[in-house]
């Protein structure tokens, strides 16, 4: 049976993965600033890495805002579009393994797709994202670099940022410890270093997400959520998300691969 290619095609990143026989085997990553250059040099890119001759793609399945500005078919191999809230619940639930769940797909913003049964369906989301954590450091640090801000952010402090429980009550308020954030950057210091700041955009830009995610999974009557995108492959959110599972009685889960599920999901839909 020949190759499936999924290709998410965002703004500036494309994401590509190889699927053969229900399995997964194969992924890279691609910069461009033109959508088009970025699919084909990904395309192109993977064909090298993995060996990979054209005849050996049976379908090319294209998803991703970046996707409109693909026309035809790439290199002759037959090639679909698939609908990204689609992809993004496909991808999530493979790589997660769960049933029903809402999906959360964090990227520069953040979208929320619920998947039940076989129906899948995109319930909302947010701007708060990736594009939010940069453009703040930007303006705050003069840092874009997401590697950079991530690194401020190791050694920060939120008690320099942060307003808490604890700061405002002796005693713990409904089933908030005294760690709770009571408001985001509610406390923040003429003192704060600049890693402390860059902690502060963290913890704000995850925990909106998280807070989100977790009212539409309990909406939808749900306790499953699943993170997804380039954000939740961030240290930082595995101990953000593991906090809020006590807090919102919800169960988050950052599968392996989760910055490849829309990509996956694209594949998959080829199926």
């Amino acid at each position: 049976m020949g190759l499936t290619i999924g290709i998410d095609i965002g703004g500036s990143t494309t994401k590509i993965v190889g699927m053969r026989d229900g399995e997964m085997i194969c992924s890279i990553r691609v910069r461009a600033d033109d959508p088009v250059t970025s699919a084909y040099g990904a395309f192109g890119k993977f064909l090298t890495d993995n060996g990979l001759e054209l005849g050996e793609i049976s379908e090319v399945l294209c998803t991703g805002v970046g996707s409109s500005f693909i026309q035809g078919d790439i290199y002759g191999i037959p090639t679909r579009k698939v609908d990204e809230f689609r992809a993004i619940g496909l991808g999530g639930r493979f790589l997660s393994g769960c049933g029903d769940a809402i999906i959360v797909s964090m990227g520069t913003g953040t979208a929320f797709v619920k998947v039940e049964g076989e129906t899948i369906c995109h319930i909302g989301g947010t701007g708060v994202g990736g594009g939010t954590l940069v453009g703040l450091c930007d303006k705050m640090l003069g840092v874009r670099g997401v590697e950079h801000i991530l690194h401020l952010a190791e050694k920060g402090s939120l008690s320099n940022v942060d307003l808490t429980i604890g700061d405002i009550s002796k005693a713990a308020i409904s089933n908030m410890d005294k760690e709770t954030t009571a408001s985001n950057f509610g406390k923040v210091s003429d003192m704060a270093a600049p890693e402390d700041l860059a902690l502060g955009v963290c913890n704000l830009v995850f925990q909106t997400v998280g807070t989100l995610a977790a009212f539409s999974a309990r909406g939808a009557g749900m306790r499953d959520v699943v993170l997804t995108g380039n954000l939740a492959m961030v240290p930082m959110a595995r101990k953000v998300f593991s906090d809020f599972e006590k807090l919102y009685d919800a169960r988050f889960i950052i599968p392996d691969n989760a910055d490849f599920a829309t990509a996956l999901g694209a594949a998959l839909a080829g199926r």
